[in-house]
């Protein structure tokens, strides 16, 4: 009698991972969540610890109750493409509802992105430090992502690292602004160059600006003037903390729109049409339920920035958007054993080496936390740094 078959036994000789997704890590956000117990100050997602606006939650409840549970246009269901434009018409008064495409997140967005423009060997330039995604979607396209430096301090993308990237496979830089991990806003004058690099270069510009309404200090620069040449992402996940919903869209040129819908329809067909109802639905009170969040946020940002530089070793500049705080510390310690340390006392955060060669000497924090869970957790750094 034959005996029971394994079929967890890994590796398998017939199903197996691709070589180009065999090239890329784990996400390093993602690796330490496993450790983490109901006890755990989880100071290492960038989750808003609010509740969407309750429009939002009975605009799904009764689009689920109207029967609006069935496949959807590929680029989104028109009333939240138009409502989205007029959103953003505060940085382009001539946004219409083909400039918009709904996505399954703003992440799909940039994965859309990349399959839908990116050719095998094109070098597209990436910041460094930089959200985890950019790479490894870049590198799932085929293409090769080349590394720019950020100024240190208040990290801003360095001009001049950047143009002595630009080489003759170059297709298109992204930026991030306000920054994850780090927490940069770009300035006027810096905005202003990258555009006209793009110009000069015949560069596309992928312009990542999902916390664009999480600005503490100065304004938010945005590339939504610029569409002839630039993909601009965003996502419902911070604006609404709506994170588990998985909600985001991008913002072009008609062509380069309808460009990403075709892609999209072969990676997902539609965005999920109810979640899309319940959004529409609060869209009209988004302002007034930033007016109550971001506060609340800047509040926490002034706590954990306090509390981080009176630790010993650790520093850092106050962080201008997002809600993420990026000290650095000059222990002889790398990120990632300094988070599992910290990890095994009873605090979460995210080691520097995540998100580039350049975040190595740093840590994430989340903010979008609790004061009282930004309180218990810099009590836990401060005792581990203590012990360094």
């Amino acid at each position: 009698m034959m005996g029971k078959l394994d079929i967890t036994a890994l590796p398998s000789p017939t199903v197996r991972p691709s070589q180009r997704l065999d090239s890329v890590p784990l996400s390093g956000i993602r690796k330490l969540f496993d450790l983490v117990t109901p006890e755990t100050v989880n100071l290492g997602i960038g989750e808003p610890d609010f509740q969407p606006p309750a429009e939002a939650l009975e605009g799904l409840s009764q689009a689920c109750k109207k029967g609006h549970n069935k496949y959807g246009p590929t680029n989104g269901i028109p009333p939240l493409r138009k409502a989205v434009a007029e959103y953003s018409q505060r940085y382009n008064a001539d946004l219409e509802e083909g400039n918009v495409i709904i996505t399954p997140s703003g992440t799909s967005a940039l994965m859309t992105i990349m399959q839908a423009f990116v050719d095998p060997g094109d070098e597209i330039l990436m910041p460094n430090p930089g959200f985890v995604v950019y790479k490894p979607h870049i590198m799932l396209a085929g293409g090769v992502p080349v590394e720019y430096s950020l100024t240190p301090g208040d990290f801003e993308p360095q001009i001049e690292s950047i143009m002595e990237s630009i080489g003759p496979r170059t297709k298109a830089i992204v930026v991030n602004s306000p920054s994850n991990p780090t927490g940069g806003v770009i300035s006027a004058e810096t905005r202003r160059a990258l555009g006209d690099i793009a110009k000069d270069k015949g560069l596309m510009i992928i312009s990542d600006e999902v916390y664009d309404r999480f600005i503490y200090e100065g304004e938010h620069h945005s590339f939504l003037d610029q569409l002839e040449d630039c993909i601009v992402v965003n996502a419902f996940s911070k604006s609404m903390a709506a994170t588990g919903w998985r909600m985001g869209y991008a913002i072009s040129n008609t062509g380069a729109i309808d460009e990403m819908g075709k892609m999209q329809y072969h990676m997902t067909a539609c965005p999920n049409t109810p979640m899309q109802f319940g959004l529409l639905n609060a869209m009209p009170t988004i302002e007034r339920f930033l007016q109550e969040m971001v506060p609340v946020f800047d509040k926490r940002r002034k706590l954990i920035a306090k509390r981080i530089d009176a630790i010993p070793g650790f520093e850092m500049q106050m962080p201008k958007g997002s809600f993420y705080a990026f000290p650095s510390y000059d222990a002889e310690i790398s990120s990632g054993d300094l988070a599992m340390m910290l990890v095994k006392d009873g605090l979460v955060c995210t080691p520097g080496s995540a998100f580039g060669s350049a975040g190595e000497g740093h840590l994430r924090f989340s903010y979008a936390n609790s004061e009282e869970n930004i309180e218990k957790g810099m009590d836990i750094l401060e005792r581990v740094a203590a012990k360094l």
